[in-house]
Order: C-alpha cells, then sequence, then structure tokens
C-alpha cells in the first residue's frame, strides 16, 4: 500500500466514524473531516482468508490473546448488567468475535514524517457524480419509484437524495462490504491501532454493544451479518447505533433487514435524515452569489450559523433570477470544498438540510457530493 493510499485511508476512516449514519459516540455519519467517507470499494475489501480467533493470536498493539479475551469477557459482564441482557448469551456472542487483521492494518495510522495528502474537492466529486452511478441512480430510481414516492410523501426528503446517499455509500445496495462486523467491532474496540485515540476505541465498543443487544433482541444475527471495515451495514450502511435508533421497516414489520430490503433501506435513509433536522421543502442550497471574501465566514462546523440578512449584510446576493423563499427565513451556513494543491477553495451557501447530510458522514465533502449527485439524478 503506497504511502497516499494508506493516508487517504485514514482520513476517509475518520470520516466514517461519525455516521454511516451514525455511531454512539460521534454521530457516524464521519467527522469534521472534510476529506470524505470511505470509498464504497473499500468497505467491499475482502476480509482476510488468515483471521484468527482472538483466543489463539496476538495481534499488534502489545495486547496478548489472554488479555484482550479477559477485557472482552469483562466488557460483557458489564454490558449484560447494563443493558439487563442474558449474560451467556453476551458471553457466547463475545468468544465468537475473531481478530481481523485486515480491519487493523486499514486503520493502522501512516508513520511519522510521510506526505500529506492535499485534499481535493474535484476529486473526491469525480469518484460519485460520474456516469456510472448518475445511469444506475436513474435505473434505481426508476425501479423503486413507488417505495421512493412514499418516503418522499411521508417524510419530506426528496427521492433523488435518498437514492443519492445509497449510490454514494454502496452503489445502490452492489458494495455492502464483506467484513464479519463481529470481527470487525471488537478488533477496532479491543485493539485500535492509534493510542493517541481512546476514543475511538470507546466508540467501536459501544457499537460492538449495540450489535450485540440488536442480536439478543432478535433484530440481526451478529455471527453472519457482513459490512464495512468499520462495522457500517446493508445498503444505506449503518452503524449498530443507527440502526437501533434511526432504522424503521417499510411495512411496519418489527423485523428490520437493512442488507436485502431496498424498502427497509429507504425509509431508514429518510427517517435518519428527518431524525436529525431534514426541513420538508428546503432546498440544500441555498440561491446565492457570495462576495469574494465569503471565506472568512466559513467556521468548518456542522450547524448553520449565519442568516440571510447577516449574508447580505457580508455582501451576498440572490442568484440571477432567485427569489426569496422558506429558505431565507432560516438558519444559513457557508462551507468551503477546497483543492489545497492549487490553493482555490468552491463557497457554498448551505441551508439547514445540507447540514442533515452531514450528519449522516461529518463530512463538507460527503454532504457536497450527495446534493450534486442527487442534482444528477434530477436532471434526465
Amino acid at each position: 500500500m503506497s504511502a497516499s493510499s494508506r493516508i487517504l485511508q485514514i482520513s476517509c476512516l475518520a470520516v466514517m466514524l461519525s455516521a454511516c449514519a451514525g455511531t454512539s459516540a460521534p454521530t457516524k455519519p464521519g467527522t469534521a473531516e472534510n476529506s470524505g467517507k470511505p470509498d464504497s470499494q473499500q468497505t467491499s475489501e475482502r476480509q482476510d482468508s488468515k483471521n484468527q480467533q482472538l483466543t489463539s493470536s496476538t495481534p499488534a498493539g502489545g495486547h496478548t490473546a489472554a488479555t484482550r479475551r479477559a477485557a472482552l469477557r469483562q466488557f460483557g459482564q458489564e454490558l449484560a448488567s447494563t443493558r439487563q441482557l442474558s449474560e451467556a448469551g453476551v458471553l457466547s456472542l463475545v468468544d465468537d468475535a475473531r481478530y481481523n487483521p485486515t480491519v487493523i492494518r486499514i486503520v493502522t495510522p501512516p508513520a511519522a514524517g510521510q506526505p500529506k495528502v492535499p485534499r481535493s474537492w474535484a476529486s473526491y466529486r469525480g469518484r460519485f457524480v460520474e456516469p456510472i452511478r448518475i445511469n444506475q441512480g436513474r435505473a434505481f430510481m426508476q425501479q423503486y419509484a413507488a417505495e421512493l414516492d412514499r418516503a418522499a410523501q411521508r417524510y419530506g426528503v426528496p427521492q433523488s437524495i435518498i437514492a443519492a446517499i445509497i449510490g454514494v455509500e454502496t452503489l445502490y445496495g452492489k458494495s455492502q462490504g464483506n467484513f464479519r462486523v463481529l470481527d470487525a467491532l471488537a478488533s477496532l474496540g479491543f485493539d485500535y491501532p492509534d493510542p493517541k485515540r481512546p476514543d475511538r476505541a470507546a466508540m467501536f465498543r459501544g457499537q460492538l454493544a449495540d450489535l450485540i443487544e440488536l442480536d439478543l433482541t432478535g433484530r440481526l444475527d451478529a455471527r453472519s451479518i457482513k459490512g464495512s471495515y468499520a462495522g457500517a451495514i446493508g445498503i444505506p450502511q449503518f452503524m449498530p447505533g443507527s440502526i437501533k435508533r434511526f432504522a424503521v421497516s417499510a411495512t411496519g414489520a418489527k423485523t428490520i433487514d437493512l442488507s436485502n430490503s431496498v424498502p427497509d433501506a429507504i425509509v431508514s435513509v429518510a427517517n435518519f435524515l428527518v431524525e436529525h433536522g431534514w426541513q420538508r421543502g428546503l432546498p440544500v442550497f441555498a440561491p446565492v452569489t457570495l462576495p469574494a471574501s465569503a471565506d472568512k465566514l466559513v467556521d468548518g462546523g456542522l450547524k448553520p450559523n449565519l442568516d440571510w440578512p447577516q449574508l447580505r449584510a457580508a455582501g451576498a446576493k440572490l442568484a440571477p433570477g432567485a427569489k426569496e423563499t422558506a429558505w431565507s427565513r432560516g438558519p444559513l451556513g457557508v462551507i468551503d470544498l477546497p483543492e489545497e494543491a492549487t490553493g482555490k477553495v468552491e463557497l457554498r451557501t448551505a441551508t439547514p438540510n445540507f447540514f442533515a447530510i452531514t450528519q449522516y458522514n461529518r463530512s463538507y465533502f460527503y454532504a457536497a457530493s450527495v446534493a450534486d449527485l442527487a442534482q444528477a439524478l434530477e436532471n434526465r
């Protein structure tokens, strides 16, 4: 693996950890880093055939198999007590967790001194807003037109936005990942390779706890379900915590199948966005022409901190032909999409709906790519 690809994978993982639809610590869908979401190609990387059981391996990180096993069992006992789950059931799952060296290799930070890969909005956008994803997205929207329309009517999230998120995440369900999620989360929770980020290990342990709870309450099979190397599951790449909190059934059934049911995935994406602030009828971006000095208005945050009168006072104007509608009466934010190698940056005025998408993945690049792909899907 080259230095640049290793750095890209690490920065992508940081974004993924915030929400592939939400984590129980920071919201998965990514951190506030703008380098982007892990590629769906990465999430489909074949699981290492040399995976070893925790009881018979000594992974990198300085832990022995015995100490890791003891830590996992203590975790299981505390989880059973805290969430009132069967201790025997929890420990059975914990004992079945296997160490996955491929997962650890992917997330291991690059060696000190390796060059940082410049962020490129054009490069990132080009991976998702491209002919294959657009053409397959239009076919997806045609095939599931009724399901998308029902979700749009119920939640107020446009069909194209729902389709674009699924397209960016898994190429419309075709690339859901080949890692056993139980193994990935146990490996990252108990052998996270960056000792400077204990919060990451804690977050993954929380996701492991949610996965086990989902299994023992009959909502999924933790022993068999597969997903990304960071534990994201199914067509919409929900982390276990998001499945627990935001996944819904298209038919109202108790069982929700995000790995095989496109209708369940569609309504779950829409529900996630609404639960994170999506507002019916608002665009993702406001039709505003920003002044050259608008870069000073960017704060890098995940909430809008300005309004239309403030932007006008700073020199912003309506785009030609645009009108002040609902977007002009609510909060707004200026976001940046940089080309670091050239020093150039694209600035846009984002509404609360843009920031709702960043709760799916905490990246300006990600949310803007979803919006642009959605627009391309609509431009038939």
